[in-house]
């Protein structure tokens, strides 16, 4: 399955990679950021890792000719402490994390992650997490508690209660197929955008928790990174660009890091040309002081 690392010339410039020193990327999604940074390390090392176990045998099956020098790991970025502990490791000269969904993700009925697919209503970003799952929350959550993941999450508030009031009426709801409809019902379709897409967004973030882990990495940052170590993000929505926008900058007043992007940094018109999933990324890069 072909996928397109977003940003990849962009990542490896702001990131710097030497040879000898120790890296992550939190997000391996394929493992096509992961085996370009492996490949420029001799004696350093790169923790290759991910929430989903499935992405992370994919990105270990594509990066296998660079094993030697990569550690695959699986969990969250709210454990990311705990997990360089665990393997003995005080600090990080680079982190990269790619906040996009992974094609397979995308495109896997299964997964549950997309209406262009019917299957389980699942979202999961780890299937070997026990927690809640779309079709939980559809099916169990009230009203209010609806409206207010349509319309802050999803960012969808002229329709947040019609859509809503449309989905606790298609109860009980168990395939994306049902769910797009359920929208479809409540919110007429204009343009190009299906208007169940900023729902599907919603209950995915809700679902993983999303926000709330890249808070929790942001935070973990003067605690995971050597000095001069650098990070660089690379997101797909406000929600997630405006906590990373504002947890750099909080870092920078603090005399923490100093940001390396100055204005945030988007994909080249060619890359986008080949790769439209990447029109609507965002890149930020700073360095720790």
């Amino acid at each position: 399955m072909e996928h397109y690392p977003v940003m990849l010339a962009e990542s490896l410039e702001c990131l710097n990679v030497r040879p000898d020193r120790m890296y992550l990327d939190a997000t391996a999604g394929m493992g096509n950021h992961s085996r370009a940074i492996a490949a420029r390390l001799s004696t350093g090392k790169l923790i290759m890792h991910d929430r989903d176990g499935e992405s992370l045998e994919r990105a270990k099956a594509f990066t296998a000719g660079y094993a030697p020098v990569i550690i695959p790991v699986r969990g969250r970025f709210s454990t990311l402490r705990q997990t360089l502990d665990a393997l003995g490791i005080a600090k990080l000269d680079g982190l990269l994390a790619d906040l996009g969904v992974s094609r397979p993700q995308l495109t896997e009925a299964e997964r549950g992650f997309s209406f262009q697919h019917d299957g389980p209503a699942d979202m999961r970003m780890s299937r070997e997490e026990n927690i809640e799952t779309a079709a939980d929350l559809l099916n169990f959550s009230s009203e209010q508690d609806l409206i207010r993941i349509v319309s802050d999450l999803g960012e969808e508030r002229r329709f947040a209660k019609k859509i809503a009031r449309a989905l606790i009426r298609a109860r009980p709801i168990h395939s994306t197929g049902q769910l797009a409809r359920a929208v479809e019902s409540a919110v007429p379709r204009t343009g190009r955008m299906h208007p169940a897409t900023q729902v599907f967004m919603a209950l995915r973030l809700a679902v993983n928790s999303e926000l709330e882990e890249v808070k929790a990495l942001v935070g973990l940052l003067p605690e995971l990174m050597a000095p001069e170590g650098r990070v660089v993000v690379i997101s797909f929505h406000s929600l997630e660009d405006r906590l990373i926008k504002q947890g750099f900058a909080a870092l920078a007043r603090a005399n923490r890091a100093r940001i390396l992007t100055r204005h945030v940094v988007r994909p080249a018109d060619e890359e986008v040309r080949a790769n439209a999933a990447s029109r609507s990324a965002k890149l930020r890069a700073l360095e720790m002081l």
